[in-house]
């Protein structure tokens, strides 16, 4: 993932900073608990696709 795209990408809801999990190819709302998802080098930014964090999951920063 480009350090760039990464500086610039905030979350589509709030706003907010995003955490990038390399492991799980996912960029990650903690204000909101939502994993959005990276498919062919390119992050999907849609509510509808994101995943729901449940609230024993731990956000690695």
């Amino acid at each position: 993932m480009d350090k760039r795209l990464l500086d610039i990408l905030v979350c589509p809801l709030c706003k907010g900073k995003l955490v990038y999990d390399k492991g799980a190819k996912e960029l990650i709302c903690k204000v909101d608990r939502l994993a959005f998802p990276i498919r062919d080098e390119i992050p999907v930014m849609l509510e509808d696709e994101a995943r729901a964090l449940p609230a024993d999951e731990e956000v690695k920063a």
